[in-house]
């Protein structure tokens, strides 16, 4: 009798565990996948004045 509230219990455990586990996934590539892009944005400056002071030199 004790049986089946216990059985829905562990399993909506069990089944919030793994949707805290994927968001924290998702969460961690979102995160990944900004920082990638704002390096290249600060990058791409950089190298178009490295490129322009090379070009003023020659």
């Amino acid at each position: 009798m004790v049986m089946w509230p216990a059985v829905s219990l562990l399993g909506f455990l069990v089944l919030t565990a793994l949707v805290v586990l994927m968001g924290m996934q998702s969460t961690k590539r979102y995160e990944a996948e900004k920082q990638a892009a704002s390096s290249l944005r600060h990058a791409a400056p950089e190298a178009a004045r490295a490129t322009a002071a090379a070009t003023a030199v020659l």
